[in-house]
């Protein structure tokens, strides 16, 4: 449970999860950072995807798996009959597992199963129906995040998710946790700046009581609210903040990121994880109105993955969501469109407990979804998607000004997006060199662009990671959320590939011309305080941190 960023490709923040959870499949804002020794190896991408079955061409019956083939040809002419069909209510795909055509061992087609429908209430439900695994993977999106936050209450979002785990009307405190786990179930929560989930993965004859645990707490959360419940969690997000945001290094890169590249009025500019005197400010009227406003089903996505019956889903949904009200509205966010770049060069040096410089440059980028976003984020690995990328190989291998690089993108929906370079120092590289060195491979970028090999090899790495992904029923049902949430086409998660493939060395170069230049760069350069320990960097130079 906690903060999360939440990107299609592997993010590499400065700390880990923030968060308090028990165990969970999947770790939805993504903070972990390849090792080196898996760098080179298949990504398990903790991103969005889905999972995969096989077909001949022709729906497969559910079945045991050595009656189906898993990988079958692909049969171009069933195509067609695979795309998902609308109609005024609902968008139904195949219903029997999940097709996938290969060829020379590499997937050629992607078609998940999808189902859509809405309740009266305006709750927003899609199926992807797989019986490859005895599983199934609920996941509840809602259309929430810190942007929507009052001045004077950030952090809310964040806080409000852990008030979630506190009961019911009818569950315990804690009791969601334990019930799912005592059915061999995972489960967890996340809050991003454009939404908060909660997901579970359970055997599938469990999937009613993680259906009926997530409608009560949707509809009958406020009777269960005390004092006392909020007073604890507010304590325990303190912690959760001194942890892993004020104790630990480069820890405020998110929140002083905000603050550096959006402007004060910005509903993206302030912390994700809240201020102290936010967080002590918060009252249980505040918790009684976020949730009336805002955790309401015609504010939620409801997603349904992995090995179930669609009749049976249908019928507990109507059952144990249907009586929920919808809510009364909500107030509209601040405007969030910016221009495409910064107008100046924006910098910040932070000087910090940390044993070695690094620097976050960050370049506003096409938001997520849009065409030109997938530009950017080939571009993001084409510079530091693993030991391939080029920053890894000119200042890690060749020049050995660096430790670590990375870039990414965080995949926001609304106004604009951010592309982020990430580079640590080598200890005995001062911060004006690193700094220098990064702003030489930019300019370097910028006046000669990329090659189509660099573009193949990352559309190639990204779709692999793709491929990958789809192993798991709560990652599916998490894209199916997401791409409902932000656009309400769920059906976006079969044209991904797709688009990656799209994207040539020309239309990278056009992003790079447009978005890569000196009036579209923000630096925040974390450097060592005065008399800090560098014990970490002198075991990571002797290969032994």
């Amino acid at each position: 449970m906690g903060v999360a960023l939440y990107l299609g490709r592997p993010i590499q923040l400065p700390y880990g999860k923030i968060r308090i959870a028990m165990k969970a499949d999947q770790d939805p804002r993504r903070g972990s950072r390849i090792s080196d020794d898996e760098s080179d190896q298949l990504l398990s991408v903790r991103g969005f995807v889905i999972n995969s079955c096989g077909f001949d061409g022709n729906p497969i019956e559910p079945g045991r798996l050595e009656e189906n083939s898993l990988l079958g040809p692909p049969d171009q002419k069933h195509e067609a009959e695979q795309q998902p069909k609308n109609d005024e209510h609902s968008n139904h795909g195949s219903t029997e597992g999940v097709p996938v055509g290969l060829h020379g061992g590499q997937f050629t087609t992607m078609r998940i199963p999808i189902e859509t429908y809405h309740l009266e209430n305006g709750l927003f439900v899609t199926l992807s129906e797989d019986h490859t695994a005895p599983i199934v993977a609920v996941n509840l999106w809602y259309h929430v995040g810190s942007a929507n936050e009052k001045p004077g209450r950030t952090g809310f979002a964040h806080l409000f998710e852990h008030m979630l785990f506190q009961g019911s009307a009818h569950v315990g405190s804690n009791e969601h946790f334990e019930l799912i786990q005592r059915a061999g179930g995972t489960l967890n929560g996340s809050t991003w700046l454009e939404r908060t989930n909660y997901f579970e993965t359970v055997p599938s004859n469990e999937l009613a009581l993680a259906l009926w645990l997530e409608a009560d707490r949707m509809g009958e959360l406020l009777p269960a609210m005390t004092q006392e419940k909020l007073d604890t969690q507010r304590d325990v997000v303190k912690n959760e903040r001194r942890w892993a945001v004020d104790n630990q290094p480069y820890g405020t890169m998110l929140e002083k990121m905000q603050e550096l590249v959006f402007p004060s009025s910005h509903p993206f500019q302030h912390s994700l994880i809240g201020s102290m005197e936010d967080l002590t400010a918060a009252s249980l009227d505040d918790v009684a109105q976020f949730f009336s406003t805002y955790y309401t089903p015609d504010n939620a996505v409801l997603s349904i993955a992995g090995d179930f019956d669609p009749a049976e889903a249908r019928r507990l949904v109507s059952e144990y969501f249907g009586p929920i009200p919808s809510g009364k509205g909500r107030p509209p966010l601040a405007p969030m469109s910016l221009p495409g770049v910064f107008g100046k060069q924006l910098r910040e040096v932070v000087y910090d407990n940390v044993s070695l410089p690094r620097l976050f440059m960050a370049f506003r980028s096409p938001v997520f979804g849009s065409e030109k976003y997938y530009a950017a984020s080939v571009l993001s690995a084409v510079l530091g998607l693993r030991n391939g990328s080029r920053l890894h190989r000119s200042l890690v291998r060749e020049r050995q000004i660096a430790a670590e690089t990375s870039a990414f993108t965080f995949d926001l929906a609304k106004g604009t997006d951010l592309l982020v370079v990430d580079v640590t120092a080598r200890p005995e590289i001062g911060f004006t060199q690193l700094e220098e060195e990064v702003e030489r491979e930019i300019d370097l970028l910028h006046s000669d662009g990329v090659t189509e090999l660099e573009v193949k090899r990352a559309v190639a790495l990204i779709e692999t990671d793709l491929v990958a992904s789809l192993q798991s029923a709560g990652e599916r049902a998490d894209r199916l959320s997401m791409f409902a949430t932000y656009f309400n086409r769920p059906e976006l998660i079969n044209e991904q590939a797709d688009r990656y493939r799209e994207v040539t060395a020309q239309r990278v170069d056009d992003l790079i011309a447009e978005r890569f230049g000196q009036d579209n760069r923000a630096s925040l350069l974390y450097v060592p305080k005065e008399g800090v320990e560098s014990e970490d960097a002198l075991a990571l130079a002797a290969g032994t941190g």
